[in-house]
């Protein structure tokens, strides 16, 4: 019987440049020898221009030079990019030689030269291998600071600066981080970041508990971070545009800048500040924007909404139904 040899059929040709996934990537990104969806992530082939695939922040979406990072892009739209000038709050997280390395909230931590902070006794000099020695006296980790973004890298690195009687270590009061930044509802950009909110007019104008609560500072980060805290006259970055020019500086940075120790906080103070953060809850929860005037009226309102509901002007709760109305009363005006 006669051998009949057919020919092969040709199989198609792969293109990696048209698959999403090449070879390397069916062990790398996608689905495994055995069947399970790999963790990792793809290869960078795989996200070429032109590719509409979902991407997590983190990933490398192209290395072709031609494109640049720009802001705000829609990766980075859950949050506020920061700009050069923006007011921040942040904490340290590492003490280095010539700087430290502080969390503003974003995808890298920002840094903060040296020198580009001020010393005690204002001294306006190069810093030396004694100041290198001693940099842990002037912020350590965990300690919490205001700074303004002096410049910006174009991986979305930030440089910090405290050269200003605004800024500096913060002290006696309370940390909130708060979500929405950037869009509708949370903290946004204003005319003024820092401000002083006199709490003493507001319960009662007066008596027991006006006695010991007068002035409350109030930093909003525009990185989410705020800090709300006892006023200290001439301190803190609340106190804005009340100090002496940069030229007499000197005379003003006293030791007690990059102090460590909390003063005695009153419990009237302890009161409103604890009501200032219920406030700022209220606002974020009813995804509405935060910033000078509503924090303000805000503060207010929870104080008649105390007085109304006949349970004093101690009452501090502002969830559930008060904070819809809180908000419902915000939104009105």
């Amino acid at each position: 019987m006669p051998i009949t040899i057919l020919q092969p059929a040709l199989l198609p040709a792969h293109n990696s440049r048209d698959a999403n996934y090449d070879s390397e990537s069916d062990s790398e990104g996608g689905v495994d020898l055995e069947g399970d969806i790999s963790m990792t992530r793809p290869t960078k082939r795989a996200r070429r221009t032109g590719d509409d695939s979902i991407v997590t922040p983190g990933e490398v979406i192209t290395e072709d030079p031609q494109w640049m990072r720009s802001s705000p892009c829609a990766l980075c739209a859950h949050a506020t990019p920061p700009e050069i000038g923006d007011l921040v709050v942040g904490r340290i997280v590492e003490v280095q030689a010539k700087r430290w390395r502080v969390d503003v909230g974003a995808s890298l931590l920002a840094q903060l030269p040296l020198s580009a902070v001020n010393l005690p006794g204002g001294i306006q000099r190069r810093r030396t291998e004694t100041d290198e020695l001693q940099i842990r006296t002037f912020f350590s980790e965990g300690d919490l600071l205001v700074a303004e973004v002096q410049q910006l890298y174009s991986d979305g690195g930030a440089v910090l600066h405290t050269r200003s009687l605004r800024f500096g270590k913060l002290r006696n009061g309370v940390f909130m981080a708060v979500s929405g930044t950037g869009g509708g509802g949370g903290v946004i950009r204003a005319k003024r970041q820092t401000f002083v909110l006199d709490v003493g007019r507001a319960v009662g104008g007066g008596g027991a508990a006006a006695d010991d609560a007068e002035k409350i500072d109030i930093v909003l980060g525009v990185n989410g971070y705020i800090w709300v805290s006892k006023h200290v006259e001439g301190e803190g970055a609340a106190a804005e545009g009340t100090g002496p020019g940069i030229t007499r500086i000197e005379e003003s940075v006293g030791l007690n800048v990059y102090s460590s120790q909390n003063d005695a906080i009153p419990p009237g103070t302890m009161r409103e500040i604890a009501r200032v953060r219920g406030v700022i809850n209220a606002l974020i929860e009813h995804g509405l924007r935060v910033d000078e005037e509503m924090v303000v009226t805000g503060y207010h309102e929870a104080v008649e909404i105390a007085r109304a509901d006949g349970d004093g002007e101690e009452t501090l709760y502002l969830g559930g139904e008060r904070g819809r109305r809180l908000a419902d009363t915000l939104v009105g005006r």
